[in-house]
């Protein structure tokens, strides 16, 4: 029987009964991981021989000349440029690859747009309020940026095709109104993608700032769990999709290695058009006098092209794809009866548990006190405020299953406790 349909007296035996569960999962002392995204060792075990790539005694020398050990190229050597743009599936020449994290370049544009401006307008810091589109549930280091940087954001409903788009074009009808934030493809939480249609509509409205831009995060791309066709979602892409609308300046596109090969010392690149990557260009030259180019060498080197890595996230599928399955497997298991729904992704890094109203901050509470520690809850709202208080992203990479098995028996049971105990108040 669901929870909802039960007598308050059965509440308050089935209270009882999760609180002794609880008690003893809790006496387990337990310490495990299910916050982020970050992958586990067997993951990372795969990249380690790209460490073996670049060697005192090899040739340190990029195609054009350049000396990968020296100043200088501050967009990235050419064999860089040429991987990350069949990643992003882009033109080279609009290509510019930089250090280990795709957010430090988000965070670098969004603030040149604080600075300096886009598209002549003047600078964002001298045109009053400045406001910023949020779908969520969302990525919550995205926000963060925005409000660092003492933007408005304003949420805007993560549907099964993407943003509602609806509610987007109302809102850019405001000048104030400079940017949103895209994950199109298996998006963090959810694991939506982007519908075609979405992306016409982000690519051809009308929009009342000339300096608006779409910050499109495909950090997802290669990350595929399935090898079926059909399983296999692809988005459609947004530089050609601006390009046909008119509008070739709207987007930034942004890709990285991060969760390919190591995270901590991947390759991160941005795209655009070459309006923008000239500026890009000009402002990054201020900060910098070039990136890690041995480190682009070497993943060129391991990887090498296309083919490369679609073969090595194959290997990455699977080592996490029996994560994704136990976790969906065990939520239906364990909580069909409480109201709660997941989503159940064919790619990217999390799924997304929405759980009764008013419960997530308990659970993860639970959940932490227990020693299981996942994001807090919250986290995929702007401003850390979740309307309903029930969206939980789950991470199921970090931990061997085993652990992963322990991890979801605490959380389903926290769950379950900080639902029964709602239905209670």
């Amino acid at each position: 029987m669901a929870y909802a349909d039960l007598a308050h007296e059965e509440l308050l035996a089935l209270k009882a009964e999760l609180e002794e569960a609880y008690g003893e999962l809790k006496a387990r002392n337990l310490k495990l991981n299910m916050a982020r995204g970050k992958p586990g060792g067997e993951q990372l075990k795969l990249s380690l021989p790209m460490l073996d790539c670049v060697t005192s005694d090899g040739n340190l020398i990029a195609s054009d000349g350049t000396d990968c050990c020296n100043y200088g190229v501050l967009d990235g050597i050419p064999e860089a440029k040429t991987f990350m743009a069949e990643m992003m599936d882009h033109d080279p020449a609009n290509v510019c690859v930089f250090g280990n994290s795709s957010l430090n370049i988000m965070y670098d544009l969004v603030a040149g747009g604080v600075l300096y401006g886009y598209s002549g307008e003047p600078a964002w810091k001298d045109q009053g309020t400045i406001k910023w589109l949020c779908p969520s549930p969302g990525y919550d280091r995205h926000f963060r940026i925005c409000e660092t940087l003492g933007m408005e954001l304003i949420p805007i409903e993560l549907k099964a095709d993407g943003p509602d788009m609806d509610k987007v074009e109302e809102l850019v009808a405001d000048p104030a109104v400079k940017g949103i934030w895209c994950v199109p493809q298996y998006s963090n939480p959810t694991g939506t993608t982007y519908s075609d249609e979405v992306v016409k509509r982000l690519a051809s409205m009308p929009v009342a700032a000339k300096d608006f831009r779409i910050f499109w995060d495909n950090a997802y791309c290669v990350h595929d769990l399935y090898d079926e066709t059909e399983r296999r979602e692809r988005v459609l892409d947004i530089a050609r999709t601006c390009v046909a609308a008119g509008n070739p300046d709207r987007y930034f596109k942004f890709a990285s290695t991060s969760k390919v090969t190591l995270p901590g010392a991947g390759i991160a690149a941005v795209a655009a058009s070459a309006d923008n990557i000239a500026v890009i260009r000009k402002r990054i030259g201020t900060e910098t006098v070039g990136y890690d180019k041995l480190n682009q060498l070497r993943h060129v080197k391991f990887l090498k092209d296309r083919a490369g890595l679609d073969e090595h996230m194959k290997k990455h599928a699977a080592i996490i794809r029996p994560k994704f399955e136990l976790v969906v497997k065990t939520l239906a298991a364990e909580l069909g009866d409480t109201g709660a729904t997941w989503s159940t992704p064919n790619g990217g890094y999390f799924i997304s548990f929405d759980g009764a109203p008013n419960t997530a901050q308990r659970t993860v509470q639970l959940a932490k006190e227990a020693g299981v520690v996942m994001t807090g809850a919250g986290a995929t709202w702007p401003y850390g405020k979740d309307p309903l208080d029930r969206n939980i992203r789950i991470a199921p990479t970090l931990p061997p299953l085993e652990e992963l098995e322990q991890a979801l028996e605490v959380f389903c049971c926290s769950a379950k406790l900080a639902t029964v105990e709602s239905l209670l108040a």
